[in-house]
């Protein structure tokens, strides 16, 4: 698959790598990072790997079910680069629901329902091409559809008006720029949609560009790239600048941290888009997890990176049924590598 990110960028190869904690006590945790290519956030997939080799031997010997210990330690030892430290973390509960023989959605609060909506992206083509994509997602049980856009204002408002004429009573429409546009562009933009049924999603690059565009528009917001810590979310609430913020799990530094911004959003009521960057079967168990134990009113969407990747590097991890996912029942992520997939550690220590 490729995947449009802005500016003209685009990923046709995703590097993921995953990590794997060990304890004394036989127990291993799993953990997966996957930096959507160098040019859309700053991570990048070689980085990821430098930046674990780096933060491993300070690890050593900690106790990985203590959390908190552990993301101190990792926040002492490097100031920063949150997605390096996401896969551990991940790993950390991994282990941490073994060793409480629980499913990770338990220790994140509990299982709402059965299961929860996904979201379908619609990578940029003609605005015909997405505008059928739409409809095609729909019939596979899809409500909820993320319109990539961020290029030129012309053809995105093309693009944005006949996709929004393929939806369907209850269908929910983002258009996502992935800060892609200017200001005056942006602007442009929302006006010309002002009376369409869709959501804006990150404009612009940074945050005052954002909150100038919200500022002149209607139509419900979301914030998502410059959502990169806790401290963002009583910022953008008292300005007022989002309905949504989209919090992918390694641009905040994992899990631990996603549920402290996941709880902080729920006291106000913001929405919540859970995701991550990129992955695959790990990635997708840590996203479930999270997104099943959110409040439902507050679950805006989410999505499933497996079914969009083409090698399948773990059993046992959710799978998409008529648009919706639920997170596994055994303990821990519920996974088991795939060792003959994924083949010889890299590094260890």
């Amino acid at each position: 698959m490729k995947a449009a990110i802005n500016g003209g960028n685009s990923v046709e190869v995703f590097d993921s790598t995953v990590v794997e904690v060990r304890t004394d006590a036989g127990l291993t945790g799993y953990g997966e990072i996957c930096p959507l290519g160098a040019a859309y956030l700053p991570a990048y997939a070689a980085g990821a790997r430098a930046g674990i080799a780096e933060l491993a031997p300070r690890l050593i010997g900690l106790d990985p079910t203590q959390l908190s210990l552990v993301n101190h330690a990792m926040d002492s030892a490097m100031r920063g680069h949150p997605y390096v430290k996401s896969a551990i973390d991940v790993a950390c509960w991994d282990i941490l629901g073994k060793v409480r023989g629980q499913p990770v959605v338990s220790l994140l609060g509990g299982r709402f329902g059965e299961s929860f909506a996904l979201y379908r992206a619609i990578s940029q083509e003609v605005p015909e091409t997405m505008a059928k994509m739409v409809s095609a997602y729909g019939s596979q049980g899809y409500t909820k559809f993320q319109l990539k856009v961020g290029g030129d204002p012309d053809i995105d408002i093309e693009r944005i008006r006949l996709a929004s004429a393929q939806l369907q009573r209850g269908d929910v429409l983002v258009a996502d720029a992935n800060t892609g546009w200017t200001q005056h562009q942006a602007i442009r933009v929302v006006d010309a949609v002002r009376s369409v049924d869709v959501c804006i999603e990150q404009p612009c690059m940074r945050y005052e560009e954002c909150l100038a565009v919200r500022e002149h528009t209607d139509r419900p917001f979301i914030l998502d790239e410059v959502i990169d810590d806790i401290g963002q979310v009583p910022r953008g609430h008292q300005d007022r600048a989002m309905d949504v913020i989209n919090l992918k799990i390694s641009k905040v530094g994992g899990l631990t941290k996603a549920r402290q911004i996941r709880d902080l959003c729920v006291s106000p009521g913001i929405a919540m888009t859970i995701e991550d960057t990129w992955g695959g079967d790990i990635v997708t168990a840590a996203i479930a997890h999270v997104a099943h134990s959110t409040p439902p009113a507050l679950l805006f969407s989410s999505t499933d990176f497996n079914s969009y990747v083409t090698v399948s590097i773990a059993e046992g991890a959710p799978q998409r049924e008529g648009g919706r996912l639920a997170a596994p029942q055994a303990p821990g992520l519920g996974i088991a590598p795939r060792m003959e997939i994924l083949g010889k550690a890299v590094y260890e220590s």
